[in-house]
């Protein structure tokens, strides 16, 4: 027997399952240590079962949903076991949610629905933890006044949420092009809710019209961002330069770290600590007093960035970026 030849065969085979892993991920650059050693691992091998039992990406993203709010409903009891539980299912939903996307590229079964039910997904597991915690708290004496920091810290959640994945596809746009964002603009998503009748198209109107809503919030909270991408899109129609592409990667890189932040790990990893020690209402408040400076942070940065750019873009002066 070759005993070099079955080696190099085994060699080429953990190779090329390490390249396919390293394929269903968005990119290094927005991946979080965590998701890259825990999540996305898992996820993998959720896709490649699905792959295999023909199960698309939108039907596990629903099934993530149920999961989550599972998993929310069993915060609402003081139980400690009953709240691990919960806990594990969580974490399971957030598996899921990263095996619909891994799923997706590799099968390259890809939607703006499955987008839209994505980032919808979230949204519904916090809400039922959102009022989970409220009812909790009320069982254990707080007036309904806590339905305040409640909703606040669940209206916070979503701006969150949004800016962070919109600033992932920004930076998709830029270092992949079109073909590796998810990036959409309100202008076009506009026609294409405009051609949509709510007499034949109810169901995907109403979709398109909360989608719609979506992306005018993440744009209005992103003004230099929306003039450099229109610069962009209008100056490189076949493509960005590459002296740009690498540029922007060195400035807007550093700045994932804080979409990171204030999406899912980190909440959920203070979340399960004050669920651990039955004092769960102080995440509405790091919600809204640690995780919204954040945000204000990381907005401010993006913003200086995508001038910058603008500017060196739009300067007569600037050679460097040149169409292709």
């Amino acid at each position: 027997m070759d005993t070099t030849s079955t080696g190099n065969t085994v060699k080429k085979e953990a190779e090329k399952e390490v390249s396919a892993f390293e394929n269903s991920l968005k990119s290094n650059d927005t991946e979080e240590q965590i998701d890259i050693w825990f999540y996305r691992p898992i996820g993998y091998q959720i896709a490649l079962f699905c792959a295999k039992i023909g199960l698309r990406p939108n039907p596990v993203t629903i099934i993530s949903i149920f999961f989550g709010v599972g998993a929310g409903i069993l915060f609402y009891y003081q139980e400690l076991w009953i709240n691990v539980i919960g806990m594990l299912l969580l974490v399971f939903a957030n598996s899921l949610d990263s095996a619909d996307g891994q799923l997706a590229r590799m099968t390259n079964d890809k939607s703006r629905l499955g987008r839209i039910l994505d980032g919808a997904a979230g949204d519904f597991w916090f809400i039922a933890i959102h009022i989970a915690i409220c009812l909790r708290s009320q069982n254990e004496g707080w007036s309904a006044w806590i339905w305040v920091p409640g909703v606040l810290a669940g209206a916070s959640h979503v701006v969150q949420s949004a800016m962070a994945d919109y600033y992932r596809n920004v930076h998709l746009f830029f270092i992949k092009g079109t073909s590796g964002s998810e990036l959409d603009n309100s202008a076009e998503l506009q026609k294409e809710y405009d051609s949509l009748s709510w007499s034949k198209d109810f169901g995907m109107k109403f979709i398109a019209r909360t989608y719609l809503n979506y992306t005018k919030l993440q744009e209005s909270f992103s003004p230099n961002l929306q003039k450099l991408l229109a610069l962009v899109r209008g100056k490189y129609k076949n493509g960005l330069p590459q002296t740009l592409v690498t540029d922007f990667r060195a400035q807007n890189k550093p700045l994932m770290k804080y979409t990171n932040i204030v999406q899912f790990n980190t909440r959920v990893l203070f979340l399960f600590l004050w669920l651990f020690l039955d004092q769960s209402w102080i995440y509405f408040f790091f919600d809204m007093f640690v995780l919204n400076p954040i945000l204000v942070y990381m907005i401010v940065n993006q913003e200086k960035v995508s001038r910058y750019f603008y500017q060196q873009i739009s300067t007569e002066k600037t050679n460097g970026y040149q169409s292709v």
